[in-house]
């Protein structure tokens, strides 16, 4: 029993001896196990307070919703012709339905292969990336996925972070829970920056291709998805060789996913490609065309109606009234000039500008001369004094005295040549451009009936003259002025509102404005018929006469202002007005240059390539209704021409006003003559009585035994009739200029810098 007994204590030992280490290794393991717990306690705690510190900084379900990518303006001509974009980043929203299946396939290749089948991140991509770019130093197929990519562009920093990954992909996880995968690929193909200032697979296909996305073939969308991880280390503009690199890389991709055959890729890898990159977009503007003509409508219109946000990221159509054939010829006969200058074309039925261009060369000088140069207009502006006349009752075939004029101030108004013909019919005089009748016809009517009818053409400059000197185009206005009142003769006696903007629509589809044709009554259908049909005159046989166009009518006006500071032709043919000024900035004079002799001729240049342009008709259209007759009149009597008048013009007159005898110095009777009702007559003023006798034509008389007066009758002046006051001024017209070039110039810059434009 007791060796029993000791078996038993010995056993019961040995127990003892085996639990201690137990409970030992128990315990180191019980302490390993809350050490553990721990320690993963404060890493749930640190990582819930990292969550919350990274979460609090991503930007809200909403926002992802709801984001509005910056998308570029563009302005079109008539013709839907891009001729400007505007931009923040140089971006054309593309429908992923829109683009090339190659370029799609492309991207998925080189960028997410996989881009279906994950949530938004590949933990098994992180991984492989980092140990390619370990083996081969080079960083090709990264471990973001697209969507990855596209959260980063669209809300978070490039910085190489931890806390940036993590946002990435928690970001990326929400947005797939946002949007479908096609809505996340399109949206990544539209954000993706592609170099050269292209943002998005539009504008990258359109600078490197000249191409839409639809359009690009297989070596195209390769070299494109090349340049994606590093557009400026790929570009093919740059690095041609890298290039090539990345697109091997790419379609060696499509192969081993199975999307093209090794055959397709070694076609591919030796196609050719062209590229068709513009110039880089750098500033938040890129005129293709028309720089002027831009300026003027994202100054004067755009800017200030809706402000940069909506043009620079709002993806706008602009559809202007510009016709970019007639725009590239129209810069092209300006740049050609000697001296500075401008033109405008203008549609007279509508007021569309068709073509406006502001000077020679826009990188040299910004200063518009068509919108912004207030210039005056010299004998340009006589037509308005005559329509004034006609619109009081004077007919073209009446008469007034083209002799010297004095007045008390000093002022003496001559003619260009210095000369003097007597007495003249109003048709002669506008043709030949006499000063002396145009003043005398303006102190019969009167200066507040010049200046009343200017405004109503369209003339809105503030500077218009309040005394004589108005009559020889001492006003300061600018082309585009000058574009509307001419339109009124060519329409039929309607004044037109000059527009830029037909239509813009926003990035919706949405109609924001629409701008079409403002008309006003501003001359009777007759008169302004009548005064076309001088100014033909002016053109056939007057100052005019290097305008003329072959096979088409034409009517128009030269002006010239003292000492050749400025010239001008403002005219037009059926459906289309043009303005040309010519002057330098510092008003140097131009040295013996005319209006027929420096403008008329690019006029006439930029007109005969027009009318083929445009397809114009030949001869001008009179409205049914119209109180107007065709004559044929003799330009020295004012009467009916016979068949020995030696000078002739065919001219409107309102019905009733034409004279019914034929030319009493020209075999026409005499008597008979004298008896008409509505024979010319004699404009006088209150002061040509003293005069009259010298200077009526009575020594060229046939001998009829009647005095000239007993044909021509005077039209006695008013009784109580207030001669209009002389100029003020001692006639140096830019003693103080309007609108100096230099002023403008730095206002321009400061309009880059108001709207944070660079």
């Amino acid at each position: 029993m007791r060796e029993a007994t000791d078996r038993d204590e010995s056993a019961k030992g040995g127990t003892k001896q085996r639990i201690a280490p137990l409970s030992i290794i128990k315990g180191i393991f019980l302490c390993f196990f809350f050490l553990v717990a721990g320690v993963a306690a404060f890493a749930s705690v640190v990582g819930v307070i990292m969550l919350q510190e990274i979460t609090q900084d991503l930007p809200p379900i909403e926002q992802m919703r709801g984001y509005v990518p910056s998308l570029t303006s563009v302005v079109y001509d008539r013709k839907d012709r891009v001729i400007a974009r505007l931009f923040e980043e140089n971006r054309t929203w593309a429908d992923i339905r829109q683009v090339s299946p190659w370029a799609i396939k492309a991207i998925l290749a080189a960028e997410d292969s996989e881009f279906y089948e994950h949530q938004g991140i590949r933990l098994k991509a992180i991984a492989r990336a980092i140990i390619r770019d370990l083996q081969s130093g080079e960083a090709r197929q990264g471990g973001s996925t697209i969507t990855q990519q596209l959260a980063r562009m669209l809300f978070l920093s490039r910085a190489r972070t931890l806390q940036r990954k993590a946002s990435e992909a928690i970001i990326a996880i929400r947005m797939e829970k946002l949007y479908t995968k096609d809505q996340i690929l399109e949206m990544y193909i539209n954000m993706a920056y592609f170099g050269h200032g292209a943002y998005g697979i539009g504008a990258a296909s359109q600078v490197f291709f000249g191409k839409t996305p639809q359009q690009l073939t297989l070596a195209e969308a390769s070299i494109l998805a090349g340049v994606l991880p590093a557009p400026n280390a790929y570009t093919p503009i740059r690095h041609p060789d890298r290039a090539r690199a990345r697109q091997n890389y790419v379609l060696t991709r499509m192969v081993e996913i199975g999307m093209i055959t090794p055959e397709e890729k070694s076609q591919t890898l030796s196609a050719e490609l062209t590229y068709a990159r513009k110039a880089e977009a750098k500033a938040s503007f890129v005129m293709e065309d028309a720089p002027y003509f831009v300026s003027h409508v994202l100054f004067k219109h755009l800017l200030p109606k809706y402000g940069r946000d909506k043009i620079y990221r709002g993806g706008l159509r602009v559809h202007t009234t510009i016709d970019l054939d007639l725009q590239r010829q129209a810069e092209e006969v300006i740049s050609k000039m000697k001296f500075e200058g401008a033109l405008v074309a203008l549609d007279p039925n509508t007021g569309e500008i068709l073509a406006l261009v502001g000077g020679r060369n826009f990188e040299e000088s910004k200063f518009n001369r068509a919108t912004q140069a207030y210039r005056q207009p010299g004998s340009a502006f006589k037509p308005i004094v005559y329509a004034a006349a006609m619109e009081n009752g004077f007919r073209p075939v009446d008469h007034a005295l083209d002799a010297p004029l004095h007045f008390a101030n000093g002022w003496s108004p001559k003619n260009s040549d210095v000369n003097y013909r007597g007495e003249i019919t109003l048709t002669s005089a506008l043709a030949q451009s006499i000063n002396t009748v145009a003043v005398r016809v303006a102190q019969v009517i009167g200066v507040p009936a010049i200046r009343e009818l200017a405004r109503n053409m369209g003339i809105t400059t503030p500077y218009l003259p309040e005394d004589l000197s108005i009559a020889l185009g001492s006003s300061s206005l600018t082309p585009l002025e000058m574009g509307s009142a001419f339109s009124v003769f060519a329409n039929n006696g309607y004044r037109v509102e000059p527009f830029s903007v037909k239509e813009i629509i926003d990035s919706s589809g949405n109609s924001l404005e629409r701008n079409g044709p403002k008309l006003t009554n501003a001359l009777s259908p007759e008169t302004a018929v009548t005064m076309r049909s001088l100014l033909m005159q002016a053109v056939s046989w007057g100052t005019g006469t290097r305008a003329r166009v072959e096979g088409y009518q034409v009517f128009g006006k030269t002006g010239t202002t003292n000492d050749w500071t400025d010239v001008w032709f403002v005219g037009g043919v059926p459906d289309l007005v043009v303005v040309v000024y010519v002057g330098n900035d510092n008003h140097k004079s131009l040295g013996r240059a005319f209006g027929g002799t420096v403008a008329a001729p690019v006029w006439q240049e930029f007109v005969a390539k027009a009318v083929k342009t445009l397809g114009t008709p030949a001869e001008f259209k009179i409205a049914p209704g119209t109180g107007v007759e065709s004559v044929t009149i003799c330009r020295a009597t004012g009467f009916l021409a016979t068949k020995s008048c030696p000078q002739k013009a065919n001219i409107m007159i309102a019905v009733g006003q034409a004279p019914q005898s034929y030319c009493p110095w020209h075999g026409g009777d005499v008597l008979t003559a004298q008896s008409d009702p509505n024979a010319p007559q004699l404009i006088l003023t209150a002061e040509d009585s003293l005069i009259r006798e010298r200077y009526q034509l009575a020594a060229v008389w046939p001998e009829s035994g009647k005095e000239p007066e007993e044909i021509f009758p005077p039209i006695p002046p008013p009784l109580e009739q207030v001669t209009p006051p002389p100029p003020s001024f001692v006639y140096d017209p830019y003693v103080n200029d309007p609108s100096p070039a230099s002023d403008v110039e730095q206002r321009y810059q400061e309009l880059l810098d108001q709207y944070n434009i660079r």
